[in-house]
């Protein structure tokens, strides 16, 4: 067996002296762990750096083993992850958020996502929207995508600002008032062409929080991933800091 894509490393941890096992995501094979031999020489530190993207060919005398990784650098990205704490803990919420899923199970959309989350880490607001919008791909991939296209109510597609915690559904401004309280907000940069802001920022992964917590690890009986509320705090205060106001 053998394939080879274009691959996200999400981690690595040591086996014996010279080698490590790696998990990438794929573009076409998914979530995928293998063995890389060697991985102890300097060149081979850098390059299994997480958020690296590279070419990963697989090999295996059988489909359900470990199998080798080969790996070749496409673009080094380690230093958007690592340079900022925001990078360090998206990182690791993305990868802790992306074991939900089975292994080698393809997900061409949620590798886009997730490749555009590594790449927006050099700037709070594009991280933070970007963090937002994988939770919602995530979420569709899983079978539990929102409908934030029109009002459950009205049928309206104008003032979008609230989210049902019941059915995922949108809800205008007008149709809301009487249960704003129990309803989440929706954020603008999801409906219209807003900026993301610290507020808008932090309501959405309030509104993607509430859902992957209840119909993803709800489910399977485990606890929201702790990286994912360190990456929320620090990428919502940075973002905060921008704007001179209190996170």
């Amino acid at each position: 067996m053998e394939w080879r894509d274009e691959a996200i490393i999400l981690s690595a941890r040591p086996l014996g002296e010279n080698s490590k096992i790696v998990e990438v995501l794929t573009r076409r094979e998914g979530r995928t762990a293998g063995l890389v031999r060697g991985a102890r020489s300097k060149t081979m530190r850098a390059l299994l750096q997480p958020g690296n993207r590279v070419e990963a060919t697989w090999r295996a005398r059988l489909d359900d083993q470990l199998g080798s990784l080969t790996l070749e650098l496409i673009e080094a990205r380690a230093g958007l992850v690592m340079e900022n704490a925001w990078g360090a803990f998206g990182l690791g919420a993305m990868a802790s958020l992306l074991t939900f899923l089975p292994e080698r199970d393809p997900h061409p959309r949620l590798f886009a996502a997730a490749d555009a989350l590594v790449g927006a880490f050099a700037l709070p607001p594009a991280a933070g929207e970007a963090g937002v919008r994988f939770e919602l791909i995530l979420l569709e991939e899983l079978g539990f995508g929102l409908d934030l296209s029109a009002c459950a109510a009205t049928g309206t597609t104008d003032d979008l600002v609230y989210v049902s915690p019941r059915t995922g559904r949108a809800v205008c401004r007008e149709a809301g008032v009487p249960w704003r309280d129990r309803l989440l907000p929706l954020p603008a940069f999801l409906t219209v062409n807003a900026p993301a802001d610290a507020r808008s920022v932090a309501d959405g992964f309030r509104m993607t929080g509430h859902f992957v917590a209840r119909e993803v690890a709800g489910l399977v009986n485990k606890p929201m991933p702790a990286e994912r509320e360190r990456f929320v705090r620090a990428v919502v205060k940075a973002i905060a800091r921008e704007e001179g106001v209190e996170a």
